[in-house]
């Protein structure tokens, strides 16, 4: 049982999620400064400026390879696994939320002209490049601080 307890000294567990934290907490931040108006569903939605997915990986793989070495195997699992997760971020899920929109305009169109009623589908899924790359350098610079 005291092995269950090591969970909650785990820094390399718990920076990645503090890193989340703190995207979606700047991401709520400059909506209001850009919107003038507090967006609360901004801190558990995805997309937006900085990605917390990506400053999440990026500050997981930071404190891995200052702790177990840049040139380590595990380094090398979870760089590629960042990297996966961004790209995911930037392509996949940024082309579902474009397709999303497409589908949400068709359904409202249809609407008007039909009596059909359709669920509106959520855009905001993926990022731009920029708001990957800014939330990669979020999560390295919080990986060399929490080290």
């Amino acid at each position: 049982m005291q092995e269950v307890g090591k969970i909650f000294t785990n820094g390399v567990l718990w920076g990645p999620i503090l890193s989340s934290l703190i995207a979606q907490v700047l991401k709520f931040t400059v909506a209001w400064i850009r919107n003038k108006k507090p967006d609360f569903t901004l801190l558990t939605n995805t997309g937006g400026m900085p990605s917390s997915h990506s400053a999440s990986v990026s500050t997981l793989s930071t404190m891995v390879g200052i702790r177990a070495g840049f040139d380590s195997v595990l380094f090398a699992v979870t760089a590629f696994f960042s990297l996966i997760v961004m790209y995911d971020a930037a392509g996949l899920r940024r082309a579902a939320g474009k397709q999303a929109a497409l589908l949400n305009r068709i359904a409202e169109e249809l609407s008007q002209t039909h009596r059909i009623q359709a669920e509106r589908l959520r855009e905001l899924l993926g990022h731009t490049p920029s708001e990957v790359l800014v939330g990669a350098l979020l999560g390295i610079l919080i990986g060399i601080i929490l080290g």
